[in-house]
């Protein structure tokens, strides 16, 4: 393969490892959103 087609097949992966990871910790979300909602 491709050394570019590596680093996005890398990439890729670490997006949606740190995804998993933000589902193990809810608080995350809320204070996301909340974070968010607050420049409204």
């Amino acid at each position: 393969m491709k050394p570019a087609r590596v680093a996005a097949w890398s990439a890729a992966a670490l997006a949606l490892a740190a995804v998993f990871a933000a589902y193990q910790r809810p608080d995350l979300a809320v204070d996301l959103a909340n974070r968010i909602w607050a420049c409204f």
